[in-house]
């Protein structure tokens, strides 16, 4: 039986094709223009699938659809669901379980968010893969349409400039619906939806947070550490350097990082690189590559759900119609979660579930994961894998 079982690993391990080893981070000019010269779909795709073999039990297109011993509870794959129409795609990557149970609870939907991609989460793909495997249920991650490697369609709002409400909808109905007909496609008919933030990030200016340990949990948000959240962030905005304030001028002005990347063309790689260098410092060198070469590429790609944001949000990154005057009409339980050191004022979470509650939703959480800032899911992967494998259960026990 043992030598069966290797000698099926090992045919399958055979059949998958190589993947290159990511390039190194540009650091010349000429490196950087190599660089350039290569990004496009094919390497797009490759970055991908570069951090999603990362999982023993991903399986790449065109390989086995089994586990090499049959023994994985789940089996991972990435596909493209084509919508209605058909220019737009949605770039899908799942982990599905091998023993489905009919008692098993509704698939958990991942989002990424303003800008990014569902390879940002390959460090919480582990443990939600592992929730999924023994709840005999499935874990989805998207790219919202217009980002990530999903279609790359013209972003157009027809409503007029003074018409705040229905440049809002528009904006938000190029996401939601595309969502919607995704889910259709997929024949679900319940989901649980793990999203991150569609606004703003100050990422680009911000310094990397540190420290996380595996003695981190999450805690139940009071308001003595919402409080100390605030007090930090008045701290931060004192402090704030030149090179700083010009960069949340920028991004509150609605000036978008990924054009001034596009536009810089051969220094495009090198530029990103410098970012990737200090974002993702607490990761190992091969990951930092890795998340470099996925980043540099779908930022390169062609500007589309980006320009949502001038839509959103008014000067000052503030909201047009902000959620938390929206949120009471939910009656589902919504869970906000930020990380103790981001730069979004909590205190519109903790309005949110108060709001919600005066609505006669008692259902509404907020937590703070420790050592963490907005990307807390990158900063304190176990704290928040943690979490949400928490929040999950909590929904169908």
């Amino acid at each position: 039986m043992a030598s069966s079982a290797a000698s099926s690993a090992s045919s399958l391990s055979n059949a998958i094709p190589t993947l290159p080893p990511a390039r190194e981070i540009p650091s010349t000019f000429a490196a950087s223009v190599k660089s350039w010269w290569s990004a496009g779909d094919k390497e797009g795709a490759a970055s991908e699938e570069r951090l999603l073999r990362k999982l023993p039990y991903f399986r790449p297109a065109g390989s086995p659809t089994t586990s090499p011993d049959g023994a994985s509870p789940v089996v991972a794959r990435s596909s493209r669901i084509d919508l209605s129409d058909p220019k737009k795609y949605i770039n899908t990557f799942a982990i599905e379980s091998t023993t489905p149970s009919p008692q098993a609870p509704p698939p958990a939907i991942v989002l990424h968010g303003y800008g990014a991609g569902l390879g940002f989460f390959f460090q919480n793909f582990p443990a939600l893969g592992r929730w999924a495997g023994s709840r005999g249920t499935s874990l989805y991650a998207l790219d919202w349409l217009g980002m990530g490697r999903s279609a790359r369609i013209p972003f157009r709002v027809k409503a007029k400039r003074d018409n705040i409400s229905g440049r809002v909808t528009e904006a938000e109905s190029f996401f939601i619906d595309s969502l919607e007909e995704w889910r259709e496609k997929m024949g679900l008919e319940k989901m649980t939806l793990i999203g991150h933030s569609l606004e703003y990030s100050r990422e680009v200016a911000d310094d990397p947070v540190s420290g996380a340990s595996d003695a981190d949990h999450a805690e139940v948000a009071s308001m003595k550490s919402v409080e100390s959240m605030r007090a930090g962030q008045r701290a931060e905005k004192r402090k704030e350097s030149r090179s700083r304030r010009f960069f949340t001028y920028l991004w509150e002005e609605g000036f978008s990082p990924f054009q001034v990347v596009r536009s810089s063309t051969f220094l495009s790689p090198w530029l990103v690189g410098k970012y990737s260098s200090r974002r993702f410092i607490g990761l190992g060198a091969d990951d930092t590559k890795a998340m470099h070469e996925y980043i540099l590429n779908i930022t390169l790609a062609k500007g589309s759900g980006e320009y949502c944001i001038s839509h959103l949000l008014a000067p000052g990154a503030h909201a047009h119609l902000p959620m938390v005057d929206r949120i009471a009409a939910l009656k589902i339980p919504v869970t906000f979660i930020y990380g103790d050191s981001d730069w979004m004022d909590p205190e519109g979470g903790t309005a949110s579930v108060e709001n919600l509650r005066q609505a006669g939703n008692g259902h509404g959480r907020m937590y703070i994961v420790p050592h963490a800032g907005h990307h807390l899911y990158l900063d304190n992967p176990k704290a928040t894998n943690e979490l949400l494998i928490k929040e999950l259960d909590r929904r169908h026990v």
